[in-house]
């Protein structure tokens, strides 16, 4: 599966819809968003059972405020519409490739419960 390019019409929908979405906040004149594509766009193949999505921050400068992206790239992960992982930087595939089992492996109850009661106890 190649890449989706989301934008504010589609982000909710694809977050919503899928299982885990991997967002790649990136920008065409950034050298390391560049270099770090072919990574991207090779795994993506590789992970079917994974949305692979890219946000262009230059043209959706809407999405990247929403989610504070101050730097570029910046990857998001979302697991059952929350997010698990968010930090600015290219992976190396290898990173990239051990995240990606460490998401899969999640027990997202256990994710659900820790997310319930830290909520809780910022009340």
């Amino acid at each position: 599966m190649s890449t989706v390019d989301l934008d504010s019409t589609n982000f909710v929908e694809t977050v919503n819809n899928n299982d885990i979405v991997i967002i790649d906040f990136w920008a065409p004149w950034c050298g390391p968003c560049q270099s770090f594509l072919p990574i991207y766009e090779e795994l993506s193949e590789q992970h079917s059972d994974i949305v692979f999505s890219k946000v262009n921050t230059e043209q959706h400068q809407d999405l990247a405020a929403q989610f504070q992206i101050r730097s570029i790239p910046t990857l998001m992960v979302f697991r059952e519409q929350i997010i698990l992982y968010q930090e600015a930087g290219a992976l190396p595939k290898e990173s990239l490739v051990k995240m990606i089992e460490q998401i899969k492996a999640l027990d997202m109850d256990e994710v659900r419960n820790s997310v319930e009661s830290d909520s809780e106890s910022a009340e």
